[in-house]
């Protein structure tokens, strides 16, 4: 992982990686919109004024549809949080870069299952 380049870049390296292989314009499109995140989220690591601000900003970067339902990311997107702010404030706590990748598949996962579950019909609740 490249400190310099920013904290996060690792996980940027990734995405750039599979953005250049091509892959269909929506997920292309999805791509583009994460990798944006991303480098607010790294800026916002190594500039925050303390740990709250950087986390309440963390969480409104449009990670679903004007962060209406980002809550429900939880503790998937708090790992990703965390893990970039590690990295960004103590080089000495070690590569962040396999939590970072594990937060955001786990995250991502539960992202395009809420967006998903948004577009689907839902299943009629049992009556009682």
């Amino acid at each position: 992982m490249r400190l310099n380049g920013g904290v996060a870049m690792h996980l940027i390296d990734e995405l750039e990686r599979r953005l250049a292989e091509g892959p269909g314009i929506f997920r292309a499109q999805l791509l583009r919109e994460d990798l944006a995140r991303l480098r607010k989220l790294d800026e916002l690591a190594r500039t925050a004024a303390d740990g709250e601000a950087y986390r309440r900003a963390g969480r409104r970067l449009g990670w679903t549809t004007l962060d209406a339902r980002t809550q429900e990311l939880g503790d998937a997107l708090d790992r990703l949080l965390e893990s970039v702010r590690t990295a960004a404030l103590d080089p000495a706590a070690g590569d962040q870069g396999p939590v970072m990748l594990a937060a955001w598949q786990e995250m991502t996962q539960r992202r395009l299952a809420t967006m998903v579950g948004c577009l689907s019909t839902p299943p009629p609740k049992p009556e009682e």
